[in-house]
């Protein structure tokens, strides 16, 4: 062997071993400009990329061939390499959502060592994901596939940044988007993406999929659909890079309804009519309406927080007036309570931690909240007012809301969830994954809020009792976290100009209430029907997303359009639900329905709200509560903070004050409750009580069949069947002189019973 051939074998040897070593970077041994933006020379067609798979040597892109192969196979996932430090050392963006930092780590971090031009096989990267050197995660890329034969073209051309004219992604499109499927068959989802230079590729290989319940359908890595054995609908989810589409599957019924079934049921308003037409297309039957109890039960507990009265549950049930139902609804939305029952629901959603804020502060936001109600502020004033509050906590409640929430990503995340049903909080620290917004949305978004200026202590937890003034300051703003850029205030979408506005939040409320921004109405509007109805059309009701369909879009829509009509009028719309037909459907299914969880073809039951509850528990024993800070006699809805204790109320739900707002309440049932109704000293002293209920009726001249009456009337809001008659005054006639010991075990068993703590 010469030794000018020795001499070529040995210097190829040192430069790969150099290589692999990291000694010399890739771009160097590549000879490519170490500038992040380095581009390839056009082909002949004057563009350096091809939306075609079909050769190896055509120009590859990193963020159009390489980041989706990434994404594809869980690289840059949460739980792998997208994670917020990474993977042993590795730290991609989660899916893809900054591709220069993503260029970044597979090129020039670690000395380059994870990627080898002149061995694009033996590469750190393709080692890896192979499974042909150790990997945690296993292997993701077959070798010899598409995806290992992609990533070893795009090393050898020498890992470019950018190819010249690289068009943008610019949409991904399903080919479907509606499915009708029968149980247990299967169907394709065929997902295309589209670019700015007019090309489109097929990406059904490389796309993530997601179905927001697997046991209606369920979806595998290719887009190969599987319905479940039984009817149901879900949504699935088709995520190319940071583009996002959705498919809407429906598994019918397989036994038809009779043709003119849904033309026979009587319709009250538009309501009925939407509600029907879906649940025509999944062929199942709505069951039969509640009785007259059941709905004025319904009615009382959800529109006034409280349980009927013996004397107006009589007044309702024999009354012979063919529009009592709506005489009922008016009189409901009249009454004081119905102030304190939905003031204490947007407490919830604003009540700030009162270790922080300070408890003068609280009260006077409660009372501005309430106040709101009481004069039946439309909605869209209500939010006005508080988007651009400002004053002192002392004398303007809220401006509160700026004392808690104390810098601009803080209010941002509040607002958006509030007022348009957006969860912004994963946008702020990359692309949301599970919608278009994006980093840049969330911060300009926040800008709105970068004046807010106070004067004052500040705050001073646990105690914070000064007063603070939120004014607008002449200055402030807000930066973009990873590229610095002092960002304008923008909304998330359309226009909401600042122009010459000292306030920059009364462009944003503005925009925020235009008839045009279709979510403020929505999910308002959602919320309301959520608790009367028992789930939202949207669920939960503030995350508002494609990738989190209504479950009927059209009655959104309609709902939505009638509450801009009433000028954002709440009674108006409560009204209008609860005198449909399918609000007084009774919550005993059929043989069709069973498993309706969605569309609304029965009523659907649920526990009563803590407050309602307690003050449930007051009436119906005639005893009333007492609470810390409160004057005598006050109800559980006029708690004003959750700093005034009450075992009942935070066994049966109410949020913890240390949590951040939106509070979302527990209101699933469990053990402690029952054990708590059980087993509750304060409930049983209520009950046997000297001035209670049970206590009266014992002395009273009442017989023990009117003595029975009254008890079901309040506990129940219905007179005793014959059987519960017969029965309970078996009891009270064989009692004797312990007859008020008998009212007071039938009380404590019907409190315990679940068609007392049930609303049906």
């Amino acid at each position: 062997m010469s030794d000018r051939l020795l001499t070529r074998l040995s210097f190829a040897f040192v430069i790969s071993v150099a290589m692999l070593s990291g000694w010399m970077c890739p771009q160097n041994a590549m000879a490519v400009d170490p500038d992040p933006v380095d581009s390839v020379a056009a082909d002949s067609s004057g563009s350096g990329w091809s939306g075609s798979d079909s050769a190896v040597d055509v120009p590859v892109s990193f963020e159009l061939d390489i980041q989706p192969i990434l994404a594809a196979h869980g690289c840059n996932a949460g739980a792998c390499h997208g994670k917020q430090r990474g993977q042993n050392g590795f730290q991609l963006s989660l899916l893809g959502f900054d591709s220069d930092f993503d260029y970044n780590a597979l090129v020039h971090q670690s000395r380059g060592r994870r990627l080898s031009v002149l061995a694009p096989e033996s590469s750190l990267l393709i080692q890896k994901a192979t499974a042909e050197l150790p990997h945690g995660g296993g292997r993701k890329i077959e070798p010899h596939s598409k995806s290992f034969t992609k990533l070893a073209s795009w090393i050898r051309q020498g890992a470019p940044r950018r190819l010249n004219d690289e068009p943008r992604l610019e949409s991904v499109k399903l080919a479907e988007t509606e499915f009708s499927l029968s149980p247990s068959a299967e169907a394709q989802l065929s997902v295309t993406a589209h670019y700015s230079d007019g090309t489109e590729r097929e990406v059904t290989e490389l796309t993530g999929y997601l179905s927001n319940d697997a046991t209606v359908v369920a979806v595998d890595e290719q887009g190969r659909l599987k319905a479940g054995p039984i009817p149901g609908e879900t949504a699935v989810m088709a995520r190319y890079m940071n583009v996002i589409c959705v498919a809407n599957v429906s598994i019918p019924r397989t036994e038809k309804l009779p043709s003119d079934f849904y033309a026979q049921q009587p319709r009250r308003n538009f309501v009925d009519a939407l509600v029907y037409e879906k649940l025509a297309q999944i062929q199942v039957q709505v069951s039969q309406p509640a009785p007259e109890h059941v709905f004025m039960r319904r009615a009382y507990t959800d529109i006034i927080g409280r349980l009927p009265s013996p004397e107006e549950a009589r007044q309702f049930l024999d009354s012979d007036a063919a529009d009592k139902k709506a005489q009922l609804i008016d009189r409901l939305l009249q009454q004081p309570e119905y102030v304190d029952h939905w003031a204490n629901q947007w407490a919830d959603l604003l009540r700030p931690n009162p270790y922080r804020v300070g408890i003068k502060a609280v009260l006077n936001y409660d009372n501005w909240i309430r106040q709101q109600f009481r004069d039946n502020v439309s909605y869209d004033e209500f939010a006005r007012r508080l988007i651009t509050a400002k004053g002192s906590t002392w004398h303007n409640g809220a401006a509160t809301l700026y004392r808690d929430r104390r810098s601009p990503d803080e209010i941002a995340t509040l607002m958006s969830q509030l007022f348009l049903g957006v969860r912004l909080e994963c946008a702020k620290c990359h692309h949301h994954p599970f919608e278009k917004w994006s980093q840049h949305d969330f911060y300009s978004f926040a800008a709105y809020f970068g004046k807010i200026g106070r004067k004052g202590t500040g705050l001073s937890p646990p105690i914070s009792g000064s007063e603070e003034i939120m004014f607008v300051s002449n200055k402030g703003e807000v930066r973009h976290p990873v590229t610095d850029e002092v960002l304008a205030p923008q909304p998330l979408f359309g226009s909401a100009e600042v122009a010459d506005r000292t306030d920059p939040r009364e462009a944003l409320a503005e925009w925020m209430t235009s008839p045009d921004n279709e979510y403020f109405a929505q999910v308002q509007v959602n919320r309301v029907w959520a608790q009367l109805m028992g789930r939202g059309i949207v669920d939960p009701v503030d995350d508002l997303r494609s990738t989190n369909p209504p479950s009927n879009a059209k009655l959104l829509g309609e709902l939505a359009k009638h509450f801009q009509e009433t000028h954002y009028d709440q009674k108006a719309l409560i009204k209008t639900i609860a005198l449909s037909q399918v609000y007084g459907l009774s919550s005993v299914p059929n043989e069709t329905n069973q498993g309706d969880r969605l569309n609304y073809s029965r009523h659907y039951r649920h526990r009563l709200r803590a407050e309602v509850l307690l003050d449930s528990v007051a009436l119906v024993t005639e005893t009333a509560d007492s609470f810390s800070a409160l004057a005598p006699g006050s109800r559980a809805n006029q708690v004003w903070t959750h700093r005034i204790d009450s075992v009942f109320l935070d066994t049966f739900g109410r949020p913890d004050e240390n949590k951040d707002p939106p509070c979302e309440r527990v209101s699933d049932s469990s053990v402690t409750q029952t054990l708590h109704l059980m087993n509750s000293r304060q409930l049983d002293n209520r009950v046997r009580s000297d001035a209670g209920r049970a206590a009266r009726l014992a002395k009273s001249d009442k017989t023990s069949a009117e003595v029975v009456q009254e008890l079901y009337l309040a506990m129940f809001s219905r007179r005793p069947t014959a059987e519960e008659n017969v029965y309970a005054e078996q009891l009270l006639n064989a009692a004797g002189d312990n007859r008020r010991a008998v009212i007071e075990d039938l009380m404590w068993a019907m409190i315990n019973s679940p068609e007392f703590i049930i609303q049906n």
